[in-house]
């Protein structure tokens, strides 16, 4: 009768077993050392490292798989400080689950790698498994638990729209148009148009999902394709109401980095952000004074954005900066004018380590109020039909925002492109892998 096997053990659970007992492993061969009386063979898994020790009586060097292959590893725990986690596992056999893998293309058992982007890029499959790289991911994960945790406390509820629309969200922005039935369509560019919708059902919904953009940009912090993080709410006053549920949530998300990424966080160095009880707000157009820009300029400019940053971070104390009050005539036609002077918004953009990384604010909730801002544009409103009587229903006043991941991410490792945090990008380039 066959013996029972032990469960597997994975390479972090090591250190709790007591000495003497037989495990079982699984992993892929991280790296092999090869000496004249012993070699050592290190197994990887999604826990961590393990080293195993193999003595030329039981496997001959040459049989041990080669780096990369997926194994099963059965041996004795024994105690050994010098070992990760101070067990090493003696007396091994070691089987191939996989026919041996090939060279990859980096070498993966490195503490850093120092290939470029392009080559990590072109085999990101492979070169996401060193232990930098996944650390990456494991803040995006840690970062969308954050996310979705904060606002489930607060009473949102998850929602998924669709991804092929008829009408693009923002005039002005290009689309990717698919043949849909033979009808014309496009990939979403935001969820915007539903989220509003989905507001006059649920009060306060967020969303996480892919939007696209096809504009041709060919900068470090664009991407064709990336992760939005949106979010809307009913019932607020004005986009300040807004801007608190963006405040709770960075913050919830920089908890959740620290307590369920706490390795990755090392692994990598990062300086977690300061998000402070109340993000300063400056005005848009004290921000163009403050750094030097024309009183008529429409937007803030990269530079513009890291010198406010530069400020936040020296005087304010802030690794965050909201600026509102942006023109009205460089905001979507759903957005709310400031009361007092409808030649600003009341929107913002929130700077995080001088980039933006998030737009928000109040959208227009009347009827009315949306037809005569998508005539004033020059745009028949019946090209909104779909959406439009939603708010002849009667819809409340809201607002909300978007987090771009990938740059959330970017900005908190403090990469210089948005395609290091990035698992597959797509951009003006790449479309595969």
């Amino acid at each position: 009768m066959r013996s029972p096997v032990p469960p597997r053990v994975l390479a972090a659970e090591l250190g709790t077993m007591p000495a003497g007992e037989r495990v079982v492993l699984r992993g892929h061969v991280h790296r092999r050392r090869e000496l004249s009386t012993v070699t050592f063979v290190v197994l990887r898994d999604r826990s961590g490292l393990a080293q195993i020790v193999v003595r030329p009586d039981e496997m001959a060097a040459g049989d041990i798989p080669p780096e990369e292959t997926p194994v099963e590893v059965s041996g004795t725990a024994i105690e050994n400080p010098q070992a990760p986690g101070g067990v090493e596992v003696v007396g091994a056999e070691i089987i191939a689950l996989s026919d041996p893998a090939r060279t990859p293309p980096v070498e993966l058992w490195r503490p850093s790698l120092s290939t470029g982007l392009p080559t990590l890029l072109d085999h990101a499959p492979v070169t996401w498994r060193h232990l930098a790289q996944r650390a990456k991911w494991q803040l995006t994960a840690a970062s969308l638990r954050g996310f979705r945790e904060t606002l489930d406390r607060a009473g949102f509820v998850e929602v998924h729209t669709p991804k092929i629309v008829e009408t693009v969200a923002e005039s002005g922005a290009d689309v990717f148009e698919v043949d849909y039935f033979g009808r014309p369509a496009f990939l979403a560019q935001s969820p915007q148009f539903y989220k509003q919708q989905l507001v006059g059902v649920f009060e306060r919904v967020y969303e996480v999902g892919p939007v696209f953009r096809a504009e041709p940009h060919d900068t470090v912090r664009h991407l064709a394709e990336y992760v939005s993080l949106d979010v809307e709410l009913g019932f607020i006053d004005d986009h300040r109401d807004v801007l608190a549920v963006l405040r709770e949530v960075l913050s919830g998300m920089v908890e959740a980095v620290a307590e369920h990424a706490e390795e990755a966080l090392g692994r990598l160095g990062v300086r977690l952000p300061v998000i402070p009880a109340d993000i300063p707000v400056i005005h848009f157009r004290d921000a163009l004074a403050r750094v030097g820009a024309p009183a008529d300029e429409p937007d803030l400019a990269p530079e513009h954005e890291r010198e406010l940053g530069r400020w936040a971070r020296a005087e304010l104390g802030s690794d965050v900066l909201a600026v509102e009050g942006y023109p009205m005539r460089k905001r979507p036609f759903y957005t709310h004018p400031q009361p007092d002077d409808p030649r600003w918004s009341n929107s913002f953009d929130l700077l995080f380590r001088g980039m933006e990384l998030v737009t928000g604010g109040q959208r227009l909730h009347r009827h009315g109020d949306y037809v005569a801002a998508i005539e004033a544009r020059g745009e028949a409103a019946d090209a909104y039909a779909s959406y439009l009587p939603t708010f002849s229903a009667g819809m409340p006043p809201h607002g909300g925002f978007a987090i771009g991941l990938e740059r959330w991410v970017g900005r908190l490792i403090e990469a210089t492109n948005i395609r290091e945090a990035t698992l597959f990008p797509r951009d003006l380039h790449r479309l595969a892998p």
